[in-house]
């Protein structure tokens, strides 16, 4: 079955449609004119006139129907002919076996004819590795890309009979290792690179070593490397942050050259000259990321996340002489001080009047008309794009646009037998019929490159209306949602979010027995997971919700800020592909913690951190979300617009520093073991030290039970927080060897989560705030299950008064949306355009539905443990139904031997996925066939 398309704004998609049929002169529109996004929002890559669409097909043998994904870079050569378009993701491939296929899981340099409108494809060229960087030589004659986690450069020239071949081997830049708490075990990774005028020296970003390296290209060496952090120049000036993650990097002259530093939001002007030194650190507000100087090298444009701007830089003075805000023209919609829209890439008009920037986070270009004689720049309008736009170029004329967009709306993960039929919401599907497990979600999510005549007038303009009705940027207040809204916020004063790990909806749901499931590919049914089941049928079964985020480093910012940053966009593929990069995004940056700002305090925490005061210092953390403008800096979490309303907030397990390797004692209070230390700034006051982080070797049971301890607590004192955010993360299993009280299968894993989860909605149940506590419950992702509707489609409840009973309400919801309605029930402030433009889930709630129950039950898997039931749950599970323990804890500990559990998704998840099939289903893996 296909997906359902939002039952609420069903008019405007038809508005959407229409505009891009009559804008493009077309008398229907297209098939792929519209996509649904699990953020969602819409897409609409095809609505200007004569736009045009090419899937990253690099040729495969082995696999010719295989498309790319996540397409980061694009620059267009100096006579202004050629196009490179470089990939910089997950591009893994398997075999049927589900065996890794090396010479087919490289990244890709696509060259492209653009002497005419339309894209000739011309060669692909394989890079092992690479991480963004991709610049041509003065001449036009080489281009050199960064290799990533291989530390290299790679060099290519173009030959007398017009074939680009690599030129000798990569250039080493001479790193073993990253920056980080381990030495000698942090990743690398050669990001952004620039060529000097004179075409003599090449200068790359070491974003994981605070350095750039300056190459001579003439002797192919590294000539000297300058660590921009301010204690490296002046020992006076340790411990002051600088320079740190540096990505991109723009070249001033053959002496000069500016770097982006993402952590520290600061743009480096360097000397590489001579000695090489920092001459000037330029704050801005946002993260910097690309970069484009003007023809006379007399301005520079920075794009940012976070402050959603682009700073123009006076590179004179060295001074921000203008801040744009990319997000919409002022005749569309007011100023606002949300952000979301992620400008990432920008590049000038020949004639140097128009800027046009990618905006990432709302899948679009602006079109910037810069300020002349003393006026100020501003959008004169949007047009539509794919999602996540990661690159915009322009033809040598300036009339033809060509938009890189990173990914693609995966669709179903489970189709054994079916074909995948071409269509905006799936890659094309071939003619033949190749059997493959390449079903993982970051396997199914394809780049695309779009040709967009560079719109203007009344065409620009409509098709900015087309990008707001994506976005949602004009919705008007919808009376039903407000209504809803407004009297639960009278009713509620307590709100538990728990987030859980990894779950589709027909891996857990499948078999129950209504709304969209397949039971065929059910991995944790009834029996198993007997109270997830009742929460689907006693209250309602969302069974169209889909999670925003593809895995946990991106899963977890969706869920906890309804969005992500602009480096996890670019980073977390890499990081899941083996390609670099560290997993930056629930606190910790490159394992250290930064939450604790100074060394002292990280040595107090963790002795094993280094003797290193300039190593990441301060609380700055290179992945967090900002507020709205005037607020702090990143404290873009829900939790800071709790405390901003000046509500109170508890904290169980999230965000914590894994690092620590805490001890799995049962029972931490009472022997007063501390079991989590935050890895944010904001949680350090208001976690609980006794109930642990991600640990799937230690039972959620106990973690119920340190929760239960508090919550009672709170009962009797009459004090329950405002806010709960509570982790329960068993579901996503491992650990089976050395996880404690025999819950140690992923039958009882699973059954651990449910029926600790059940405890704690049962424990409020019976309490004195069951009448004025609302239960929310998501996983931050859904990539280690299949699927028959998309690999984003997972399970959510929403538990308590005034939620519905016995209803199947399928309308098209998704994290953005759970983050939304918890924000209008406590009466926060939105946290970005996100969830200020998103409908809140009012079709769960019932108002005349007040009294509610709920009573759990074990499921008979968790008798084959030694957890400490009561003799009433162990009654109850004996009379369950039978659950037959696959295989024993040793054969999925040998199945699993090597595979890291000490965090989230430090694993092979194709291979997880895989054991954890074949050793329950006892059957082969869920086929796709291209």
């Amino acid at each position: 079955m296909q997906r359902r398309v939002p039952s609420r704004g069903g008019l405007w998609l038809l508005f959407i449609v229409a505009a891009a049929a009559s804008v493009a002169d077309r008398s229907t529109p297209p098939a792929d004119s519209f996509s649904m996004l699990p953020t969602g929002k819409r897409v609409t890559p095809l609505a200007t006139p004569g736009a045009r669409t090419q899937q990253l097909n690099p040729g495969l043998k082995q696999l010719p129907n295989f498309v790319a994904g996540q397409a980061m870079t694009a620059v267009v050569s100096p006579d202004k002919r050629t196009l490179l378009v470089l990939t910089s993701g997950y591009n893994r491939n398997n075999d049927a076996t589900g065996k890794a296929i090396p010479e087919a899981s490289d990244e890709y340099v696509f060259v492209y004819d653009i002497s005419s409108p339309e894209a000739k494809k011309l060669q692909v060229l394989k890079i092992p590795d690479t991480f963004a960087g991709l610049a041509f030589s003065p001449t036009g004659q080489d281009f050199f890309v960064s290799g990533g986690k291989d530390d290299n450069v790679h060099t290519f020239t173009l030959s007398s009979t017009g074939i680009w071949r690599e030129s000798g081997e990569p250039i080493w830049l001479g790193h073993h290792s990253g920056l980080g708490l381990i030495p000698g075990k942090e990743p690398l990774a050669a990001g952004g690179v620039a060529v000097t005028p004179d075409g003599k020296t090449a200068v790359v970003a070491n974003v994981y070593n605070d350095s750039v390296s300056i190459v001579d290209l003439a002797s192919r060496r590294v000539r000297t490397e300058l660590d921009l952090r301010p204690g490296n120049e002046d020992r006076r000036n340790t411990a002051i942050p600088g320079g740190e993650y540096p990505f991109w990097i723009a070249a001033k002259s053959n002496e000069e050259v500016y770097v982006s530093s993402v952590r520290d939001r600061e743009v480096d002007e360097v000397r590489i000259a001579g000695t090489p030194a920092v001459i000037r650190r330029i704050a801005v507000a946002g993260n910097p990321n690309k970069m484009a100087l003007n023809r006379s090298r007399s301005l520079l444009f920075v794009a940012q996340d976070n402050s959603d701007f682009v700073s123009v830089i006076d590179t004179a003075a060295n001074r921000v002489m203008e801040n744009i805000n990319t997000t919409a023209p002022d005749w569309l919609m007011k100023p606002s001080r949300l952000t979301g829209s992620d400008p990432n890439d920008v590049v000038l008009s020949p004639d140097e009047r128009t800027l046009f920037v990618s905006n990432g986070g709302t899948n679009c270009i602006a079109v910037v008309a810069l300020g002349r004689d003393g006026t100020s720049s501003s959008v004169s309008g949007l047009i539509p794009a794919g999602w996540f736009p990661n690159a915009v170029a322009l033809g040598g004329d300036g009339k033809v646009l060509y938009i890189l967009n990173s990914k693609s709306v995966p669709g179903p993960n489970r189709e054994r037998g079916l074909g995948v039929k071409s269509g905006s919401n799936f890659h094309p599907g071939p003619s033949e019929l190749i059997k493959s497990q390449n079903d993982y979600i970051l396997q199914l999510e394809k780049a695309s490159l779009v040709t967009v005549p560079v719109p203007d007038g009344t065409v620009l303009r409509q098709l900015t209306r087309v990008v707001a009705g994506n976005n949602g940027f004009t919705n008007a207040p919808n009376a039903r949602d407000e209504n809803m809204m407004a009297e639960l916020r009278k009713r509620i004063k307590h709100v538990i979010y728990i987030i859980k790990e990894n779950r589709t909806y027909d891996q857990v749901l499948g078999d129950l027995g209504r709304g969209n499931g397949d039971p065929s590919i059910t991995e944790f049914g009834q029996a198993i997971t007997p109270n997830f089941h009742a929460l689907a049928r006693e209250f309602v079964d969302l069974d169209n919700f889909f999670d925003s985020g593809e895995v946990s480093g991106d899963g977890w910012p969706w869920s906890t800020s309804g969005r992500e940053s602009d480096f996890g966009q670019k980073a977390v593929m890499l990081n899941y592909a083996d390609r670099g990069t560290n997993y930056e995004y629930e606190g910790t940056n490159r394992d250290i913690n930064v939450g604790l700002a100074t060394l002292k305090e990280r040595k107090k925490a963790n002795p094993k951190t280094p003797d290193d005061p300039d190593l990441l210092p301060g609380a700055s953390n290179v992945a967090a979300p900002d507020g709205p403008h005037g607020t702090p800096r990143e404290k873009g979490y829900l939790w800071d617009a709790v405390l901003r309303k000046g509500l109170t907030f508890r904290e169980y397990g999230c965000m914590s520093d894994t690092q620590l390797g805490a001890p799995r004692e049962p029972d931490a209070f009472r022997k007063r073991v501390v079991l989590s230390r935050p890895s944010n700034p904001e949680l350090y006051e208001f976690g609980d030290p006794y109930f642990p982080g991600f640990d799937p070797g230690y039972p959620d049971f106990y973690r119920e039970r340190e929760w239960e301890r508090e919550f009672d607590l709170f009962v009797k004192n009459g004090n329950l927080p405002a806010f709960e955010i509570v982790q329960l993360p068993v579901d996503h299993m491992g650990d089976f060897d050395t996880a404690i009280s025999g819950v140690n299968t992923p039958e009882k894993q699973q059954a651990d989560n449910d029926y600790a989860t059940a405890r704690l909605i049962e424990r409020v149940a019976h309490s004195r705030y069951k009448d004025s506590t609302l239960i929310f419950i998501i996983e931050d992702d859904s990539q280690d299950g299949p699927d028959h509707v998309d690999a984003h489609r997972s399970t959510a409840y929403v538990v308590g008064p005034y939620v519905k009973h016995g209803a199947v309400v399928s309308n098209y919801y998704t994290t953005v949306s759970m983050v939304r309605t918890i924000e209008d029930i406590l009466g926060l402030d939105h946290l970005n355009l996100n969830t200020a433009t998103a409908a809140p889930m009012t079709d769960v709630f019932d108002l005349k539905q007040g009294a509610w129950e709920f009573a759990a039950k074990p499921s008979s898997a968790l008798l084959k443990t030694r957890l400490p039931l009561s003799d009433a749950a162990r009654k109850s599970a004996s009379t369950a139904a039978p659950v037959v323990i696959s295989r024993t804890f040793r054969y999925w500990a040998e199945k699993t031997a090597g595979f890291d559990f000490s965090g989230e998704d430090r694993v092979n998840a194709q291979r997880f996925n895989r054991i954890i099939w074949q050793g329950m289903m006892h059957g082969p893996y869920p086929a796709r066939e291209y």
